[in-house]
Formats: C-alpha cells, structure tokens, sequence
C-alpha cells in the first residue's frame, strides 16, 4: 500500500512554521513558493488533459540583482503526440538549470485536485539530479492545502549523480 501523508492547511501559520522548521526553509521563502506555483498553473498548456500543473523551485543561489532568494517557475506543457508534453517540474528545473542554478533548495507543485498530485516517477528522478535527498517537496492542493516530504519519501532508494563514475578515461 502507499504511504499516505497528512495534508495541512496553508492558513494555519503554526502548521507552516513547523514544516519550514522541518525542512529549513524560512516562512517568506515558502510562502512565496506557495504562490509561485499557484500562480504558474496559470500559464500551463494542457489543451488535451485540462489538467494545470504549476512548479517553483527555489535555487540554494542567491539572485544575482540583490543577493535574495531565487525562483524559477515552470508549469506543464503538452503536446498532440502525448509523451511529448513536458511536466511542470521538468520545466521549472529545466528553466533553473540553463540559468545556471544546478542546486535546487526545494520545489513546490500545485494542482487543481485534492488531495494534490506528487511529482511522477520520471519527474522524481529529474529533481533528484538537482536536489539533495533532504530537499523538501511541497505538494498544494486546489485549495493551497498541502503536505510536504523529503525527496527521499518520495524516491526511496534513488540513482544520483554519486553513484557514476567521475568523468575522465575509463580503465
């Protein structure tokens, strides 16, 4: 059986102070993430599904322009050959990264559902390259509750870049 997570009101301020204690995020940067991805459903392309997904992720660099917290918002897009369409969370990282942000401090997902959806297998994976396995996952539901967990809840036993050899000749 999966295992279930507890979802947690948004407006609860204690609850949000907890999970940022929990996951080492300050109360501005989550609330910010929060409505990033909330706002970046707006901007997805899913003319076949009708299904809006919107991502943030929050970069462990600073923004260049005056040294704050950096965000990089992506939502999902799809495409009339389906496994063409590109996730959300693919898209903000894909975003992060090509703007030099190859360390990701967490990501945020909203959906229109509830309970709100977790990133997919493949997507998983893809924030694995960029996160460390302690690197929160929020996940917001229609109503901007949510349930956040490591990305090691998420994908137990994981392949990272670690486990490759170093770049060079090989024996």
């Amino acid at each position: 059986m999966a295992p279930q997570f507890d979802m947690v009101s948004s407006a609860d301020a204690g609850a949000v102070s907890a999970t940022c204690r929990e996951h080492g995020l300050t109360e501005d940067e989550f609330g910010e993430l929060r409505r990033r991805c909330v706002a970046a459903k707006a901007t997805a392309y899913c003319p076949y599904s009708q299904f809006r997904v919107g991502a943030s992720v929050l970069s462990s660099a600073a923004a260049a322009a005056d040294g704050g917290p950096c965000f990089i918002d992506g939502a999902n897009v799809e495409n009339a050959s389906y496994p063409v369409g590109t996730c959300a969370e693919r898209v903000a990282l894909g975003k992060a990264v090509t703007a030099g942000h190859r360390k990701i401090k967490a990501v945020a997902v909203a959906t229109d559902i509830s309970p709100p959806a977790s990133p997919c297998g493949m997507c998983r994976q893809f924030i694995r390259e960029f996160c460390d396995l302690k690197a929160p996952i929020i996940m917001f539901d229609k109503d901007e509750n949510y349930t956040a967990v490591h990305l090691e809840a998420l994908l137990p036993l994981s392949f990272g870049p670690e486990a490759l050899p170093p770049p060079g000749p090989r024996p």
